[in-house]
């Protein structure tokens, strides 16, 4: 099988030629067909993220078909599947007895510690894999299981917030603010100063009010979730939500956040952070997408291209989801 795979000290992904693994006993194995590509892929490669493995094969907001399945899975030969970030838990500490495996410290990850979607070819265990609505097609689908789920579990954060701020309207702010709206919130969407392309974006979207991060909203806001990871926007949000608003940081890295006045913070504000995920929330919002409907936007490119769908997000140059594409 053809694989992207990090294997030195820079961000660049190698073409290489690998065997086709095999399944263990709770594991499948998976005929990737899409695999978004997701600004956690950009800390893998760019390692702001500690420990990273060399090599691996990054990406986990992964669609495919089921090739072959071990004895003990849920999953057929045939069967569509998704596959996101969380890849295992320990199943038995305090936090995954809690409701919060998405907290596990023996949790894996996928693309980051356990080979991921940007490759022909993946395994997974299949506790951690999702039926996928047919109403999506393969494309359409991969940018759920990260940008999704993630925006669902900061959106759910974010608590019964009427008017919500959202930083940064790339992958993950495009399907949660369609969430936002079905919902009845409004929306006010903050971008890069002169980014009027993601600003249009967001209005045509539903946004009510879209404009740079750098400026205040026309409201107060009962809550903001930040995309972007810069730490600098943490300060701006709160100084944007209202007495007893929440600020809730959406990404798994951010720029260190500079000092600000407890004044700011005063007023029962809150600011906390989203950590991965857990298989409730894909439970919950797999089944919600198809219903709004969510409709994602997607620029594909074939997996040789995979480093410049990545410097494509770096730099800022994708409205939507860049999605890996499989021959």
């Amino acid at each position: 099988m053809k694989a992207m795979v990090l294997r030195g000290p820079g961000p660049q992904l190698e073409l290489v030629e690998r065997p086709t693994p095999s399944p263990g006993p709770e594991q499948v194995l998976i005929r990737v067909r899409a695999c978004a590509v997701c600004r956690t892929d950009l800390h893998v490669v760019d390692r702001d993220l500690p420990d990273v493995p060399t090599p691996i094969i990054p990406g986990h907001e992964i669609v495919g078909e089921v090739i072959s399945a071990g004895s003990d899975t849920d999953f057929q030969p045939g069967d569509r599947v998704g596959v996101p970030w969380l890849g295992h838990t320990c199943g038995r500490c305090d936090y995954c007895a809690g409701g919060q495996e998405n907290l596990c410290g023996q949790a894996r990850f996928t693309g980051y510690q356990i080979d991921g979607g940007f490759a022909e070819q993946t395994l997974a265990d299949h506790r951690y894999c999702f039926r996928i609505d047919p109403g999506y097609s393969d494309v359409e689908a991969a940018p759920l299981l990260c940008a999704g789920l993630i925006g669902y579990r900061s959106l759910v954060m974010a608590g019964e917030a009427r008017r919500l701020g959202i930083y940064g309207f790339g992958a993950a702010a495009h399907i949660v603010a369609q969430v936002a709206v079905w919902q009845n919130r409004k929306i006010y969407a903050f971008t890069r100063a002169g980014d009027t392309g993601a600003q249009e974006f967001a209005r045509d979207l539903g946004a009510v009010w879209a404009g740079s991060s750098e400026e205040a909203p026309p409201s107060e806001l009962d809550a903001a979730i930040i995309f972007a990871p810069v730490g600098d926007l943490v300060p701006r949000a709160l100084r944007a939500v209202r007495r007893g608003g929440v600020v809730v940081c959406g990404g798994i890295h951010m720029s260190d956040i500079p000092s600000f006045p407890y004044s700011i913070l005063w007023g029962e504000r809150i600011v906390r952070s989203v950590a991965n995920l857990t298989r409730r929330d894909a439970r919950e919002f797999l089944a919600l997408a198809p219903k709004i409907p969510v409709r994602t936007h997607t620029v594909p490119y074939p997996l040789d291209r995979a480093n410049e769908a990545l410097e494509d997000l770096r730099h800022g140059r994708l409205s939507g989801a860049a999605v890996l594409v499989m021959d």
